[in-house]
């Protein structure tokens, strides 16, 4: 798997990351069996870097992924958690609640020291607590050698400048902003992060199944236009014998000023697959057709979190 350096930070991240989430249930029940091996198949495919968070199942994917990496060398894996998100509506990113978030996610983790660690969607908080509160309370955990680098995670392009602009941070995670679809994390954010050398970090190439071939979820936030164009563009890519979400993928690993973008399952199958493809070159002319396709419906997406944070 190729890799690239984060930021300023000396880690060298594989393009293609692990996402947990999956290990919580958040998307469907999830057994034990499979949780495991999606981590051992990620690790044997080189997807040695594993984002994970309190949030995803409330706890149960930190569990579970510490139970997975049991007896794995530690510098075998880098591995990302969160915190200040602990359930749909339960945020607290209090210097208290940090430090405890911290120790809780070691314990759960099976592990002395993360590799990095995000403020969780933080769109849905007042954004000045952040700065003054936040980040200083995970500056002192860092210099304890509890965390590595610390950094922050959200939806609106508007966070990534109100916070940079007054704090220092190490890297930030994007999601579903640098997609087939919609690609403002790139447009918007990305020249402004490199200027400063801060760590860019994508998750959510599938833009939560809207760019595959599955039935699109209920609780999918795009407005119908996008839905259809999505739609057309998965036919369109079928009738040329491709995957959408193939093409989906291996369009976000091309960019190379992103460092890593990270996809989750817990279908160890799904994971071998995203491996394959990411070996396997872009398919440009049939890129050139599908952006065409959604060009009409570019860069919509939906407001995430507080008004005044979008």
């Amino acid at each position: 798997m190729e890799t690239r350096l984060l930021g300023k930070t000396g880690l060298k991240l594989p393009v293609l990351g692990f996402g947990a989430s999956s290990l919580g249930q958040e998307f469907r029940s999830v057994t034990l069996d499979e949780a495991l091996q999606s981590v051992r198949v990620a690790l044997d495919c080189g997807l040695n870097f594993i984002d994970t968070s309190p949030f995803y199942g409330r706890g149960m994917s930190e569990v579970l992924l510490g139970v997975a990496l049991r007896g794995v060398p530690r510098d075998g894996f880098k591995l990302c958690t969160k915190l200040g998100r602990y359930d749909l509506n339960h945020f607290d990113f209090s210097a208290r609640r940090v430090a405890e978030s911290v120790d809780v996610s070691l314990h759960r983790l099976g592990t002395d020291h993360l590799d990095i660690i995000l403020c969780h969607d933080i769109e849905f908080v007042e954004l000045r607590q952040i700065v003054n509160e936040t980040i200083p309370a995970l500056r002192k955990i860092q210099k304890a050698g509890k965390v590595r680098f610390i950094g922050f995670s959200g939806y609106p392009q508007k966070l990534f400048r109100f916070i940079c602009d007054q704090t220092e941070v190490d890297c930030v995670l994007s999601y579903n902003q640098y997609t087939l679809q919609n690609t403002r994390f790139a447009d918007e954010t990305i020249p402004y992060l490199k200027a400063k050398r801060i760590g860019v970090m994508n998750a959510g190439p599938f833009s939560a199944r809207l760019l595959t071939n599955a039935a699109l979820p209920s609780w999918l936030k795009e407005p119908p236009n996008v839905k259809a164009a999505a739609r057309q563009a998965a036919q369109h890519c079928a009738s040329r014998g491709v995957d959408i979400a193939k093409l989906a993928l291996q369009f976000s690993l091309a960019n190379p000023d992103i460092t890593t973008t990270i996809a989750g399952s817990a279908n160890p199958a799904n994971i071998r697959q995203w491996a394959q493809w990411a070996a396997e070159p872009l398919d440009r002319q049939l890129l050139a057709e599908v952006q065409e396709i959604f060009q009409p419906v570019k860069n919509l997406g939906h407001v995430e979190g507080l008004a005044e944070n979008n």
